[in-house]
């Protein structure tokens, strides 16, 4: 999964004007009004708790993370009902795509979806069509610079994961479904800082593809990333080092 992490960290560089900040703070604040559905408070919701400190780390405004909290817990009537949502379908050379969408307005994403699938070359597709070539999978990511890998991979391994990975960002941690909240509350325990954790979905085989037609799909994928109503991009395409390389060459 390593080349998917450089790509999200290409994504992040090429992502740091104002516009794209006024689009990430969008969708934190969807998914903190999202996670505040289950309560307000972040001391019991753990979901919660991650959704804010991840606004925090992305300078969110104060003001914007309580008002998202307000929409969640209903103390703000804007409303806004908002729904998790998984689209299904598949990009060029048959690529296959899940995006995770976070929407008030199931019309308006749907076509949006399907819109950017088929302007690349792809195309929408019924739900189970493309779900069964992927897993879904705990999935943490820990940053700080005092970092200790094979404590973190002792911790982690203790606790249920099932591959501990290093990358730019940090470590990274896959385990079952059924093991976040233990591995969650183990590295809250221990002082790590969780920079990331949530439920991903994972291919189970990964496609090749040359550097060009890489490249085009990971245009399908950063256009769909692009839209508000979207939170997560995931498809089953192995991105080599030549491809990074290439997407690097383009920052």
């Amino acid at each position: 999964m390593s080349g998917h992490s450089h790509w999200a960290t290409i994504k992040r560089k090429k992502g740091a004007g104002d516009a794209k900040r006024g689009q990430l703070f969008t969708k934190l604040a969807k998914e903190i009004t999202l996670s505040a559905r289950e309560g307000g408070d972040p001391g019991t919701n753990f979901r919660l708790r991650l959704a804010i400190d991840k606004a925090r780390d992305n300078n969110m405004p104060k003001d914007s993370i309580d008002r998202a909290i307000k929409r969640g817990t209903g103390e703000s009537k804007d409303g806004a009902v908002f729904e998790d949502v998984m689209y299904e379908g598949y990009g060029p050379k048959g690529v296959a795509f899940m995006v995770e969408c976070v929407t008030e307005n199931r019309n308006r994403t749907v076509a949006e979806v399907r819109h950017a699938l088929s302007r690349g070359g792809g195309s929408m597709g019924e739900s189970g069509s493309v779900a069964w070539q992927f897993s879904r999978k705990t999935y943490f990511l820990l940053t700080g610079d005092n970092l200790d890998f094979d404590k973190v991979f002792e911790l982690s391994l203790e606790n249920g994961a099932d591959d501990v990975e290093e990358s730019e960002d940090g470590i990274e941690v896959y385990a079952e479904v059924e093991n976040f909240k233990t591995l969650s509350n183990a590295f809250f325990n221990a002082g790590l800082h969780i920079a990331e954790a949530s439920l991903r979905m994972i291919p189970n085989q990964e496609m090749e593809l040359s550097v060009d037609e890489t490249l085009q799909v990971l245009r399908v994928a950063d256009n769909l990333d692009d839209l508000d109503d979207v939170q997560q991009v995931y498809h089953n395409l192995k991105i080599s080092d030549e491809a990074i390389a290439a997407l690097e060459g383009d920052n």
